[in-house]
This record gives C-alpha cells, sequence and structure tokens, in this order.
C-alpha cells in the first residue's frame, strides 16, 4: 500500500504562511517526540529560511526519553533553540515562552532602539495534530484557538498575544503534497498526523507498526500483550494478539480491523511504552 494524503486546503495553508512569514520575527516549529525526523516538512524548511527558529519537541511524556535527549543535543549543536514539552504539562508553557524571548532578543532590541513599540510575532508551524494550538493556549493561558486529538482541526490563521510581549501565529498542521519515503508516511500514520479515515487499509499500517517495534522495542511489545515470544512474522503477531485480546466475531474469524484499531490507539496513548522511532542521523535516510 502507497500512503499518500494532501487535502486542498493545506495548500491553501502553505500559501498563506508564505504571505505571512515576512510578517514573522521567528519560527516555532513543533515536532511530535515519537517521530522528530518524519515530523519536519521540506515544504515549510522553503517557507522559514533564516527565521530564528524554536523546536518544540511535543508529546515527550510518550517518547523514549534516551533518544529525545540526543535530539536536544542536536540542535543546540546546531546552534538553535529546543525545549522538550508535553504540551499541557504544568511549567512547560513558562519554558516555551523563554525560549522565544531568548529566541527574539535581537529583535527586540532593535525595536527598542528605533522607539517601536510592539510585539515580537512568532510563528508556529508543524505537521497536523503535532499539537500546535494546545502549546499555544497553554502559553496564552485561556482557551484561544481551536484544538482536537486529530488532524486538520486548525483551517486558518489565528494571531495571539502573550503577556510576554509575543504575538503567536496558530498556523494549518501541514503536510507536503507527495510522500517518497513511505517510512515516513508510515510513521506519520502511526502519530495520528494522517486520518486513518483516508487510510485505504489500517491493518496494513497496525503490521508496520508491529514489525517496526519488534525491531526497536521487542521487550515493551513482550509486555504489553504478555507475549512469551515474537519469533514471528507481523501477520502471525498481529492475530496472535487479536486471540489474546478477545478480537473475534462470529464463526472465531479474526476481527482484524478492530484489532487494527486497538495496537493503533495502544501506541498512541502511550499504553505500549515510551517510544521513539528515529534519531538525528535519519534525517538524511527519511528525506530521499
Amino acid at each position: 500500500m502507497s500512503i499518500q494524503w494532501f487535502p486542498g486546503h493545506m495548500t491553501k495553508a502553505l500559501r498563506m504562511m508564505q504571505d505571512n512569514i515576512a510578517l514573522s520575527d521567528a519560527v516555532g516549529y513543533v515536532l511530535d517526540a515519537r517521530a522528530p525526523a518524519s515530523s519536519f516538512n521540506p515544504e515549510l524548511d522553503k517557507i522559514t529560511g533564516s527565521k530564528p527558529c524554536v523546536y518544540i519537541l511535543n508529546k515527550c511524556d510518550l517518547a523514549d526519553d534516551s533518544k529525545i535527549k540526543a535530539w536536544d543535543e542536536f540542535f543546540r549543536s546546531k546552534g538553535s533553540l529546543c525545549v522538550k514539552v508535553s504540551a499541557t504539562k504544568l511549567g512547560d508553557a513558562s519554558r516555551i515562552a523563554s525560549a522565544f524571548v531568548e529566541a527574539t532578543a535581537s529583535v527586540s532590541e532593535k525595536y527598542r532602539k528605533k522607539g517601536i513599540v510592539r510585539p515580537v510575532r512568532v510563528m508556529i508551524l508543524g505537521i497536523p495534530n503535532s499539537g500546535k494550538s494546545t502549546i499555544i493556549n497553554c502559553l496564552a493561558g485561556k482557551k484561544s484557538v481551536i484544538t482536537g486529538d486529530k488532524p486538520g482541526v486548525t483551517k486558518g490563521k489565528q494571531w495571539v498575544r502573550l503577556s510576554v510581549g509575543i504575538e503567536l501565529l496558530d498556523t494549518p498542521g501541514t503536510l507536503w503534497p507527495k510522500f517518497d519515503n513511505q517510512t515516513v508516511a508510515y510513521r506519520l500514520c502511526f502519530v495520528g498526523s494522517i486520518k486513518d479515515e483516508v487510510v485505504d487499509d489500517l491493518y496494513d499500517v497496525s503490521t508496520n507498526l508491529l514489525t517496526q517495534l519488534k525491531e526497536q522495542y521487542p521487550q515493551l511489545l513482550k509486555e504489553r500483550y504478555k507475549l512469551d515470544s515474537i519469533d514471528m512474522d507481523a501477520n502471525q503477531l498481529h492475530e496472535t494478539i487479536a486471540r489474546k485480546r478477545g478480537f473475534v466475531v462470529r464463526g472465531g474469524e479474526t476481527d482484524w480491523e478492530r484489532c487494527s484499531k486497538a495496537i493503533l490507539d495502544d501506541f498512541r496513548k502511550g499504553r505500549i511504552g515510551k517510544i521513539t522511532f528515529e534519531l538525528p542521523d535519519d534525517i538524511a535516510r527519511l528525506s530521499k
């Protein structure tokens, strides 16, 4: 199965970002900490150019601590600011705001010297369902923008002013026109950045997830599903899990769809464990 998803509103969103980047002094780039390399949208890189950037590794409560540490060190080695957050965790909002203040310090100083009084502006970017709007609401201390636990909730631009002299521009979660690397597409399905409804075969997605978990997190996989062994292919593993969980229909046939949804939900809710599929070295490999 080949996974592709680029609805029309994303084309409009990219144009809107291009039109507004000149109004922005910096960028806040929200990445899903479970798949940071796959969260990089090459179309956004073309738009942001050399603007100061704060990388926000979101959903760290669901991610592998050791790999997130490697990502933090990677961004800092490149001279960029990085904040590790869980979106709604107490105290995370102040750390993000502090990073924005630091990233825009030179811009603020330039305005001050010219006698210009206006807030600095930060455009918030990211793939669908990365948690951009939730982060903005936490920063603002109120429900300033619409949020949801599925991709495609934010449809247009929204400016939100913070008390620290910063305005944030929330933008729609945006992917890119074609996934040349299907590993990226599958991982975006895993984390919910691509809607389940647009995927032809959730069984294929869930077995791909099982394959990657078996390779990278075998012990967590065994513990979650109480398996003595995972020495089997992904299809057999899927059926074994389905039988253990009672996902059968009349006649004793396996309920593949129900089991597929349950496996994906287990991963997304963190029930399998803290998982991150990628390290910084994967950026170049996955961009091919």
